[in-house]
């Protein structure tokens, strides 16, 4: 027998919004937002100490600064929204209660109040390790007992979610299959089960180790599994934001996948193939073969790459057949010339996917070949690669799908409507641009983690071209643009999630034209679909691809020349 609880159904989409879930994603949501400013403010820090003429931080403050930025928008931030968007993609887009709300309130306590206890450890000076936290390098007890606490808050979490999707089955609350947004949740949520488990075999003993009842942690050992929770948590982003682009796609414009049973294919490739990508953090460690360090890097014959480009594919393939099915026929391009750019929610999706695979995905994968990454690797480039893919990615599709929520859950209207147009593009440019100019200070060679890239205390100095100064430089320019882009984000929706005009039932303004209001809810595939304006950005892409990967294959031939 179903349990009986309070629910309200949403005017726009038709859909049932049940209290639980809703006071759950609105706390979940508002928390990650207050960690993307810390985490934020912190991430300015280290890049006006990068920049040369600035220098902003001694040696201690920044590496202070730098665990700081890490553990909080890395972990903190996303995680936090990641539960929101599995609450969402549950309980609100099966029209369900959400399964065991008391769990779900303990979780999100465990994983505040590990937050917290991790940041006290970082900011008390006696726990900069970074974001990797490798050993031997040892913090303070607290930190690993705040980042195990959290861990243990996303897994409850990340159960309730699994819960829910069993009461909606239960309940009879859909038909069919889950929706594709949900089933890309799903799949986040099985990477999240490995990913906090690897965390978990690691971090523990690393806690016992600090506290002295663990005389040892071999470093090699550390290095291979907590990369399975280190680089896994971007798997989790990549599933989560990807869903994201598809339910956007729909709410904005009606969209529907070019092929629902291969999009879910792809989505499962992830499950199956995804996590290998750990390995290429490896890649110059001894002790790990090298058919090991190959098969994993190539992420078992790219078929985890396959699934990215499958959605690479899909997802403005879906809005291409959308728009011209409105009318947007002429030319190749009159779909993507006469999308709702105005709209904050599909600008800042669609400038993630574009990011996301030409700077994330190309440098990644180029990264992964065992042989370029000699050149590359613990140098900034690394950086300049994650804040493709977890910034210009993850961090964009999360703030463009907030646009949506503040109508839908938090009942309130958008404040600074001109402001909220803006910040995608304003946010977007400044993460392209710590992207680019890092990784072209990473190909010349600026080391990753070190406080001065002049070299200014080094037994044996070393002036790195005039290049990569002014790359750093604009490097930090960019963040400052990032930052703005930020705070943009972070005062639209503050300010409209505690100031906004309420949105009164039965008077609800749309957030977007679906072409069905049970388009969040039910899919479907595109029939017969032309889309030659995505197959032109689809070839771009390759060439781009191509001519970047002989690029580096020739900085190393470089390296190394024949003699």
């Amino acid at each position: 027998m179903a349990i009986k609880e309070t629910y309200r159904t949403c005017q726009t989409t038709g859909l049932r919004v049940y209290k639980s879930a809703e006071d759950l994603i609105k706390i979940n949501a508002v928390v990650a937002v207050v960690f993307l400013l810390v985490g934020g403010i912190f991430g300015i820090m280290v890049a006006l100490t990068r920049w040369k003429a600035v220098h902003l931080l001694p040696a201690d403050w920044f590496y202070l600064a730098l665990t700081a930025h890490g553990i909080n928008l890395l972990v903190v931030w996303i995680i936090f929204f990641e539960i929101a968007v599995m609450y969402f993609a549950s309980a609100v887009l099966l029209g369900c209660r959400l399964a065991t709300p008391r769990w779900a309130w303990t979780g999100f306590a465990l994983m505040l109040i590990g937050a917290i206890i991790t940041n006290v450890a970082v900011l008390q000076g006696d726990s900069s390790v970074m974001f990797t936290s490798y050993v031997p390098l040892m913090a303070a007890p607290s930190f690993y007992v705040g980042v195990i606490l959290f861990a243990v808050g996303a897994l409850i979490g990340t159960f309730v979610f699994f819960g829910t999707l069993v009461v909606a089955k239960n309940e009879n609350t859909y038909e069919g299959s889950v929706p594709l947004v949900t089933f890309g949740a799903t799949v986040a949520a099985i990477i999240a089960v490995f990913t906090i488990a690897s965390g978990a075999i690691i971090l523990i003993p690393t806690f016992l180790w600090s506290i002295g009842y663990v005389n040892h942690i071999d470093t090699l050992m550390y290095r291979t599994i907590w990369w399975a929770f280190g680089h896994s948590s971007q798997q989790i982003n990549v599933a989560a934001h990807i869903s994201i682009w598809y339910l956007i796609a729909a709410v904005t414009l009606g969209a529907k996948p070019l092929s629902e049973k291969v999009s879910r294919g792809a989505f499962l490739l992830y499950i199956l193939f995804l996590q290998l990508a750990s390995a290429h953090h490896l890649l110059v460690d001894p002790g790990i073969s090298s058919e090991w360090k190959i098969f994993n890097t190539s992420y078992a014959i790219y078929l985890a790459v396959l699934g990215s480009m499958i959605h690479g594919l899909t997802v403005p393939g879906s809005i291409e057949a959308a728009q011209r099915k409105k009318g947007y026929t002429n030319g190749l391009f009159e779909w993507l010339r006469k999308a709702p750019w105005g709209n904050p929610a599909f600008s800042g999706m669609f400038i993630s996917l574009i990011l996301f695979g030409f700077l994330g995905g190309i440098s990644g994968v180029v990264m992964g070949v065992e042989q370029i990454n000699l050149i590359i690797h613990n140098t900034i480039y690394v950086p300049g690669h994650f804040h493709a893919t977890v910034v210009a990615g993850t961090t964009l599709a999360f703030m463009a799908v907030t646009y949506l929520l503040i109508p839908l859950i938090f009942r309130r209207e958008i404040m600074f409507p001109k402001m909220a147009q803006a910040q995608p593009y304003v946010f977007g440019l400044g993460v392209t641009g710590i992207s680019l100019f890092m990784m072209g200070a990473g190909t010349m060679g600026v080391p990753r983690r070190h406080w001065d890239i002049s070299q200014a205390d080094a037994v044996l100095p070393y002036d790195f071209p005039g290049v990569a100064n002014l790359l750093m430089g604009l490097n930090g320019m960019s963040a400052l643009l990032a930052g703005l882009g930020g705070a943009m984000f972070i005062l639209v929706a503050v300010g409209s999630i505690f100031f906004g005009k309420k949105i009164v039932d039965g008077a609800e303004k749309p957030v977007a034209e679906p072409e069905d209001a049970a388009v969040l809810s039910k899919y479907g595939s595109e029939e017969h679909p032309a889309v030659p304006g995505t197959l032109v950005l689809v070839a771009v892409f390759f060439i781009t691809f191509v001519l970047y990967y002989y690029v580096n294959w020739k900085y190393l031939a470089e390296v190394w020349p024949l003699r």
